[in-house]
């Protein structure tokens, strides 16, 4: 009877371990994160003696080697999860493929995983060691909100005095490399500029990579005050031009530029703005929203009615329960009323839909954002202004973005603007057939080597490049 029994252990035993080596490997698919784009996720599954454990990529985020929870493979079902993200997996082995459903928080994608090495997508531009200039890794303070940013400044070379650019990233968490989708334009724009004599000074967002504090929550005013350490700390460098600090925002870093520049003690020398908002953030919103969705009029018309509820609302004075149970109850009325067709048929399904278009909008980020109003802090810069913007710019206007720049400028004195529409750029000045966020990740091409030429050309009609 032992040895039956000591027979039977064996042949689990090995099945057991057979199980976890035919899921061992490297597994690799895409979602559709919305808005056109793609998003790989790579899962690394080992098997240690029929002990799994693995880890997670998201190489179009620049994230690496995120160490997962848990890890089973059990009647051909593999689950994962991620309880520092709220993040699991959950798929069935079908050959070599595991199609299942990927989750974050209240968020499902499904997502079909195959056993294949990812490989990485080629960027030509990205720059390679050694570099022919000066780097080092810095650390400086925000102590209004004791958060210490991380980041890379780079100099011409280990001794002089040189004009100082800050790059300021875009919305979402980003590294010091603003990397996205595989590309690090921050990476290609330091380079290029500490090329031509520039010293760039790059950095992780609060609560990324290397910097400290917490992300979630941060508006873009608490950015602004991590963009003004940034300019103080380049102010106590002996290598840094005090009089030739300028800021070059990308998106949400072109509302976080002028912010800086508005307030005169900061003494901003110039300011780039490339993508950056000269409309209201409710405008930009709108504007997105039916871009991104041209064959959907009523997902437009659903996102206004959600503004224009929330602006209403607002304006009563509610407390924050009381606000988000008014948008609620508002959002489901127009729902079964004026937007049937986007309407799921399954209440709950339109229950989920609503309490999370209503979480996204009361999000302290988004509020903030939908309620920026450039004519506060334009009017108020008074430094050189470049405002770019590409043609096919499916996320920031050019048109109007750029418009509203000129306007609010003007209005308050500054007639040191110039503003330049891109033909064929997109919202990251690739060069681009649509302009669609899902091209973003297909092209090679990081940054428009043209662009950089004119930023060049104008920062040295201006005198900040010395010759």
């Amino acid at each position: 009877m032992k040895r039956t029994l000591g027979l039977l252990l064996v042949i689990l035993l090995s099945s057991f371990v057979s199980n976890g080596q035919e899921v061992a490997g490297d597994w690799s698919g895409k979602i559709n994160a919305g808005a056109g784009i793609q998003m790989t996720i790579v899962f690394h599954v080992k098997d240690s003696a029929g002990a799994l454990s693995s880890t997670m990529d998201s190489p179009d985020q620049g994230t690496n080697g995120i160490p997962t929870t848990s890890t089973s493979f059990e009647n051909g079902k593999l689950k994962i999860e991620i309880k520092t993200y709220g993040i699991s997996f959950e798929g069935e082995l079908k050959g070599n493929r595991i199609e299942g459903d990927f989750l974050q928080g209240p968020n499902k994608f499904p997502l079909v995983l195959e056993n294949k090495t990812y490989q990485k997508p080629k960027r030509p531009q990205e720059p390679k060691k050694p570099f022919p200039y000066y780097s080092e890794d810095v650390k400086f303070f925000n102590e209004t909100d004791s958060v210490e940013l991380a980041g890379t400044l780079t100099l011409p070379s280990k001794e002089g005095n040189f004009p100082v650019i800050i790059l300021i990233s875009g919305s979402g968490p980003q590294n010091r490399d603003e990397e996205i989708l595989g590309h690090k334009p921050f990476l290609v724009l330091s380079d290029y500029f500490t090329r031509e004599g520039f010293a760039v000074l790059r950095y992780d967002d609060r609560g990324t990579a290397e910097s400290s504090g917490s992300f979630a929550g941060a508006t873009s005013l608490d950015f602004t005050r991590d963009t003004e350490a940034a300019v103080n700390y380049l102010r106590s460098r002996k290598e840094i031009n005090k009089d030739f600090i300028g800021l070059m925002g990308h998106s949400e870093g072109g509302v976080i530029a002028p912010i800086v520049a508005s307030k005169q003690e900061n003494d901003i020398a110039f300011v780039v703005s490339l993508a950056g908002l000269g409309v209201t953030g409710k405008e930009v919103s709108y504007a997105q929203v039916k871009t991104l969705n041209p064959t959907k009029p009523l997902v437009a018309d659903f996102s206004k009615s959600l503004f224009d509820h929330y602006f209403s609302l607002k304006a009563n004075g509610l407390n924050p329960d009381e606000l988000k149970h008014q948008l609620e109850l508002k959002l489901s009325a127009d729902l079964e009323s004026k937007f049937k067709g986007i309407s799921s048929g399954d209440p709950k399904a339109d229950s989920i839909m609503v309490v999370n278009a209503v979480a996204s909008i009361l999000n302290p980020w988004y509020e903030f954002f939908l309620s920026y109003d450039p004519t506060q802090y334009l009017g108020k810069v008074e430094c050189p202004v470049f405002a770019l913007n590409g043609e096919l710019d499916m996320q920031v206007d050019a048109k109007s973005n750029l418009a509203g720049f000129e306007k609010h400028l003007k209005a308050g004195g500054n007639d040191n603007i110039q503003t330049v529409e891109y033909k064929g750029l997109n919202h990251l000045f690739q060069e681009c057939k649509t302009g669609l966020p899902d091209e973003y990740v297909k092209i090679e091409q990081t940054f428009s080597y043209g662009v950089m030429d004119d930023i060049l050309e104008w920062l040295r009609e201006r005198g900040i490049v010395k010759f």
